[in-house]
């Protein structure tokens, strides 16, 4: 029984690991006021062409450039319309997704001529990391150690953001352009600037993410394969308000049911069932959510205010 949590646990950092990092990109854009639903497709993007770079060059860090540069390319096209053309935000999301839902399997059967899933030995995934002096401590130890290395940069970039956000003049500057971008432009702010460099930021983080999903979850590309998680990242922000811890403790319990999701299916509980209980827990919560909405958007309030007041 022990075994079967400890397995939980480190199992839920894995699967946490990619809902983190888009949600944290995603943090940018909630604070920019930037109503951006395309994290789902830059996810994908990233996770087809880290496999791409990594499957070319027979290396990680190629695959981890490719992908990262692809998230950039996603964040452009992004901000060309709903910045530059002023689309609607959500109507470029959905189109964002669809592209890359299109893209991503119409270069995978042509490039790769596979259908479904694209798996080679040539196919280089991200090495772990061992924390040093952990061994000596068994249970840490197994749940802590040997993840793919992108784990442990997720959890350090979750506190780094929380500080950037709060703590710096950019993060002022963010806060005060999505809470009112005229008057933030009265003061010498550009607004556009601002929300540009959210996107951006949200396009490489979510790419990222990808990346972890394709070479690091496993060592492979499949159709839709961020399955959703995209649109969990964005419950996850709007549940905590943006708060990048926050980010991080609902990131762990989530990939904690996802854990026991899979494991539900050792008992033979139908896969179909079982991949429903993340998207359960997200309805749940969104649910406790909207109950408690008018005491969130009261400190929401008082936390503006304060900001206008600085």
């Amino acid at each position: 029984m022990n075994n079967i949590i400890i397995s939980l646990i480190r199992d839920s950092f894995s699967s946490a690991t990619p809902i983190l990092l888009s949600a944290l990109g995603g943090t940018f854009t909630f604070y920019a006021n930037v109503f951006n639903i395309s994290m789902e497709g830059m996810m994908l993007i990233g996770a087809f062409f880290g496999v791409l770079g990594s499957y070319l060059f027979e290396n990680w860090v190629m695959g981890l450039l490719f992908a990262l540069m692809s998230g950039i390319l996603a964040s452009l096209i992004f901000s060309f319309f709903a910045l530059l053309l002023k689309t609607d935000e959500f109507l470029t999301g959905i189109g964002m997704n669809m592209l890359a839902l299109g893209g991503t399997t119409y270069l995978l059967r042509n490039l790769f001529n596979v259908k479904g899933a694209f798996i080679s030995p040539q196919i280089k995934s991200l090495p772990t990391w061992n924390i040093p002096g952990l061994n000596k401590i068994p249970i840490l130890s197994d749940i802590l150690n040997n993840h793919p290395f992108i784990v442990y940069v997720a959890i350090i970039l979750a506190f780094l953001i929380d500080f950037i956000i709060f703590h710096t003049k950019f993060g002022l500057r963010l806060r005060a352009t999505g809470e009112d971008q005229e008057t933030s432009r009265s003061l010498g702010i550009n607004p556009n600037r601002i929300k540009f460099s959210s996107i951006l930021l949200s396009g490489i983080f979510s790419a990222a993410a990808g990346t972890f999903l394709s070479l690091g979850y496993v060592t492979l590309f499949s159709e839709n394969m961020s399955n959703g998680r995209g649109w969990i990242s964005l419950a996850i922000i709007v549940l905590v308000r943006g708060r990048p811890l926050g980010i991080l403790l609902m990131s762990l319990i989530f990939g904690f049911f996802e854990s026991a999701a899979f494991s539900l299916q050792n008992i033979n509980i139908p896969s179909q069932i079982t991949a429903m209980v993340p998207y359960i827990v997200t309805i749940i919560a969104l649910f406790i959510y909207s109950v408690n909405k008018e005491k969130i958007l009261k400190l929401k309030k008082e936390e503006n205010e304060k900001i206008k007041e600085i």
